[in-house]
């Protein structure tokens, strides 16, 4: 017996209705149903940070996150909410500057992540930002551009 139910998400700003399994994660719904594929599936665990998103400010999983719990008027920010491609957001300009992504998989996840600590902590250290940055992985291994790039935005902002 299927859990669909109709229901209203506010992701980037806009209200999208769909159709959906209580139970189904969010990322899925995001990635299949409203083609918002930026954020990106990684190890389905909740441990890798590649789905890692924005609901209500706070940094979420994704993958581990079921829809059910995000229809309740909740704002939804994923990669695609933080900027265009004629008005990068500051993050995502200070991540080019600094070359802080090889392959850019984990590169929405980081960004998502940055500004998650960014909105509660504006001035944080370099030990809060690796803190912050920990549970996200990178198979490229530019986590010291990744820092260095918070660290500029930051330091200019």
């Amino acid at each position: 017996m299927s859990d669909k139910k109709s229901m209203i998400l506010n992701v980037n700003g806009n209200n999208h209705q769909i159709f959906a399994d209580m139970n189904e994660p969010l990322l899925w719904v995001l990635r299949d149903d409203l083609g918002l594929t930026g954020t990106k599936f990684g190890c389905g665990k909740g441990e890798c940070g590649a789905c890692s998103i924005l609901i209500d400010g706070d940094v979420q999983r994704s993958c581990r996150f079921p829809v059910a719990y995000a229809a309740a008027g909740q704002e939804i920010i994923t990669i695609e909410g933080l900027g265009t491609a004629g008005n990068l957001s500051e993050l995502q300009k200070s991540f080019i500057k600094h070359s802080a992504f090889c392959c850019g998989f984990c590169t929405p996840g980081m960004l998502i992540t940055a500004t998650g600590l960014l909105k509660t902590n504006p001035y944080p250290s370099r030990d809060d930002i690796i803190l912050a940055m920990n549970n996200n992985l990178c198979r490229c291994g530019s986590y010291s551009n990744i820092i260095e790039a918070i660290e500029f935005v930051v330091k200019e902002y």
